[in-house]
């Protein structure tokens, strides 16, 4: 500290100044229900682009719309509303926007059904696109569900599904 006499002025010093914002500061937030459910349906299109190794997010969201479109045909009744439920809210409007066949197709049949929606596809590349779709679905649908669902589609659909068809039915 500096001594003064008297008369003279102690010298000047410079207090910093501080800056208040002008906003207040956010806090972060939950997830909107519409940004969770965006969040549900990029990690199922994340699933099907590592499954079938898809170069681009882009092909793997018009490929499982389009497996996910098929679907929506051949799963009927209580099957076809808890898997709605269980999907993201885009997967659940692309399912539920299909009107039921009314006769359902056998898993090849399915396959080439596919086929037939996707420019250029061949009866091996869309088993394997149909596969990347389905085999995701269990573990976001559930096993349970998974079963209802195979139990109720024609035999051959559970290899799609990534599970082995092991059970013989009537």
């Amino acid at each position: 500290m500096t001594a003064t006499t008297p008369g003279t002025t102690a010298p000047r010093t410079t207090i910093p100044r501080t800056t208040i914002p002008s906003t207040p500061l956010s806090r972060p937030t939950a997830p909107t229900p519409r940004a969770a459910e965006d969040s549900r349906w990029a990690l199922l299109v994340e699933s099907v682009r590592e499954a079938g190794q898809y170069p681009t997010t882009r092909e793997a969201e018009r490929i499982t719309r389009i497996v996910l479109s098929a679907l929506g045909g051949q799963v009927i009744g209580d099957e076809r509303v808890a898997l709605a439920r269980a999907l993201p809210e885009e997967a659940a409007r692309v399912i539920a926007s299909q009107i039921p066949a009314t006769r359902r197709l056998t898993a090849p049949e399915f396959v080439d059904s596919v086929a037939t929606r996707i420019e250029g596809a061949t009866p091996a590349t869309a088993r394997w696109d149909v596969s990347s779709v389905l085999s995701v679905l269990p573990p976001l649908i559930g096993e349970a569900l998974t079963t209802r669902i195979l139990n109720d589609l024609p035999t051959g659909y559970a290899l799609l599904f990534g599970r082995a068809d092991l059970a013989a039915r009537g």
